[in-house]
């Protein structure tokens, strides 16, 4: 039935609107595009909106979904019902306007009475009366209703894992419903990744990631997801510093002198990470780019086991950061020559910054944020953005992340709109130190 209808929506599309449909209507996606507002079908002389709607494949149920543009709009997964009509979505008013009013001549109402007939038999008229300006907002107010997941890429007890309990404790508290954490760890962190963008998007799963959802998108040439395309954003968590560390006899006793004696045994130092992907495998890979010279990397199944060698003397170098390595520092186990961050830090105030070291290039934090799945309703992301705001506040998390070394991130970088501008600076940054390394995770 939908390629029947494919020559009605194309007559009349300007030409950039051809082009999204041809691309849209690919065998695989096999999307259309009807025009149709909160309140049903219509059509007029000039009406001050008329938006265009994308039907695309979705998950299964019957969920009310998200709303843009000046008008409010709402649309239905319908998936599990209708394969090839799954679901909609309005683009922008200022696109939607720009829609030619011949596409409300002949020919087209065909087709509204193709999807109304199809809207009738799934959802009945209750349903369809139930489209309004307001059931989308009255959705979001509801929410949250049950339990949230948040997904942590990682395995249970790293340094990720440590900050998502304590901020899913503390948003829990003030949604007034739990958040659980699970941990899906592997392939550098985009199993997990890949679980929440597959995910409902219904506000019931988040993504709590690190940097690696910037690095991913170069480490795996053959992800099962768009880093840029399928996740909403939440808002930055906080910026952890590394640490560069070695085994506590290790020769070297400053910076300088790690780095003078690894170059002159290159062949032979090893540097510990956690996994390809993962934070200690890109500040390693950062540290051999900043003095120049490869080193022997030796990869682990997570960070306690990179740890436990280092402690052992098995390994001789590995940076990683302050949630993990701060208690071997101030126990002595193992030996620290400088931090990451821009600043010294207020635990360690003797250890210099990489800057003063002479590393200034190796200036990173570990940077944390929350998503949620592509579609996810604007209002909802904004309701756990502002959750998490508070959460940030916390005396009780401002505490604990001193301890571990890190700041929670000020309000203005806990927003959807920070999250992503960081996501997207990353990705452009650490691109070109990737592929100069040449370690690829696939």
């Amino acid at each position: 039935m939908i390629s029947s209808l494919i020559p009605v929506l194309v007559t009349g599309i300007q030409s950039r609107e051809v082009l999204r449909v041809k691309r849209v209507f690919a065998p695989q996606t096999r999307r259309c595009w009807i025009p149709v507002t909160s309140t049903g079908m219509r059509r007029g002389d000039n009406p001050p909106y008329h938006p265009w709607v994308e039907i695309h494949p979705s998950h299964s149920g019957i969920v009310p979904k998200s709303t843009h543009g000046a008008l409010r709009f709402e649309y239905y997964h319908l998936w599990s019902v209708l394969e090839p009509i799954a679901s909609a979505s309005v683009s922008s008013a200022n696109e939607a306007k720009q829609a030619p009013e011949e596409m409300c001549a002949s020919g087209f109402w065909s087709l509204e009475e193709e999807i109304m007939k199809l809207f009738n038999a799934v959802l009945g008229a209750t349903a369809l009366a139930a489209v309004s300006l307001a059931s989308v907002q009255v959705y979001a107010q509801g929410y949250p209703e049950r339990q949230i997941t948040m997904v942590v890429p990682f395995a249970a007890g790293g340094p990720t894992d440590t900050v998502a309990r304590l901020v899913a404790e503390s948003m829990s508290k003030d949604l007034g419903q739990q958040i659980v954490v699970e941990n899906v760890g592997g392939a550098g962190g985009s199993l997990g990744a890949g679980r929440v963008a597959a995910a409902e998007a219904d506000g019931y799963t988040v993504l709590l990631h690190h940097i690696g959802m910037a690095t991913s998108a170069t480490l795996y040439r053959k992800l099962a997801y768009d880093t840029l395309n399928a996740f909403e954003y939440v808002g930055l968590v906080t910026d952890v510093p590394m640490t560069i560390v070695a085994r506590k006899d290790m020769e070297a006793n400053d910076l300088k002198g790690l780095v003078d004696y690894a170059k002159a045994n290159a062949d032979k130092v090893t540097v510990a990470n956690a996994g390809i992907g993962a934070a200690s495998h890109l500040c390693g890979m950062l540290f051999m780019s900043a003095i120049q010279t490869p080193l022997v990397t030796v990869p682990y199944k997570g960070t306690g086991p990179a740890m436990t060698d280092l402690l052992g003397g098995q390994v001789d170098i590995m940076c990683d950061q302050t949630t993990n390595t701060t208690k071997q520092i101030q126990g002595g186990t193992i030996k620290a020559y400088a931090v990451t961050s821009p600043e010294r830090l207020e635990i360690f105030k003797d250890l210099p910054t990489v800057k003063e070291a002479g590393l200034e290039s190796m200036t990173v934090g570990i940077w944390h944020g929350i998503y949620t799945p592509k579609g996810t309703p604007a209002e909802i992301n904004e309701r756990l953005s502002k959750s998490l705001q508070g959460a940030l506040k916390d005396p009780n998390i401002t505490a604990r992340f001193a301890e571990l070394g890190t700041k929670p991130s000020p309000e203005t970088d806990a927003t959807p709109a920070a999250l992503k501008a960081k996501l997207e600076s990353e990705i452009t940054r650490w691109k070109p130190i990737i592929e100069a390394a040449g370690q690829y995770a696939d």
